[in-house]
């Protein structure tokens, strides 16, 4: 997969992953800002959608291709445990900040993986899947922030996200912001305070 690595002086790792038509360039000044000092890799998705690069497929907006999701999240999954040979850096103190779609797909490695992650910061994400069971994520801590108006992410998907989450036992605070789908300063500003609040 298209990445970036740099090396920081913490023992964290921030996996950074970007929205729709992004790419792997997106999300690191958010990182440097939220935990400076932490190490980063910031992927680029695999699949094109009219150019635009994405972590999955899906059929029309809001309707995700669930075949091609459970595929691409194996592949990153893999793709973070060689990476974390390549770069010599802790797999076990890993942290996702996911706009989107890239939101998506951290979700996604939570709802698969018990070990893929102990944190995640989903900015604007949806429910990846519905009706399975999901891993015991005792000690994994998530923020969701969402926008009260936003039109491609309802306020439905981060509450029912939530919700699953929290069933499997993780530490999920949720943020609201009066906008839409677009990611807002106070969103930032909380994911910064977030991460030193847990790690």
């Amino acid at each position: 997969m298209k990445h970036i690595f740099e090396k920081g002086s913490s023992d964290i790792t921030l996996l950074l992953l970007h929205g729709t038509g992004g790419t792997e360039h997106d999300l690191i000044q958010l990182g440097k800002m939220v935990a400076p000092g932490a190490s980063i890799l910031s992927v680029r998705g695999n699949v094109l959608e009219n150019g635009m690069p994405r972590f999955f497929r899906r059929f029309e907006e809001g309707v995700f291709d669930e075949e091609d999701l459970i595929f691409r999240t194996k592949e990153l999954y893999a793709f973070l445990d060689e990476a974390s040979k390549k770069y010599d850096f802790d797999r076990t103190k890993m942290v996702a900040i996911g706009y989107s779609n890239g939101a998506n797909i951290a979700a996604s490695l939570l709802f698969h993986y018990e070990d893929a992650l102990i944190g995640a910061i989903l900015h604007h994400p949806m429910v990846p899947r519905r009706g399975i069971s999901l891993p015991n994520l005792t000690g994994t801590h998530v923020l969701i922030t969402a926008g009260e108006l936003d039109p491609m992410c309802p306020a439905q998907e981060s509450i029912d996200l939530e919700t699953l989450l929290v069933e499997a036992q993780a530490e999920v605070e949720v943020f609201w912001t009066p906008g839409g789908h677009q990611l807002v300063q106070g969103e930032v500003e909380r994911a910064k305070n977030w991460f030193h609040e847990n790690f």
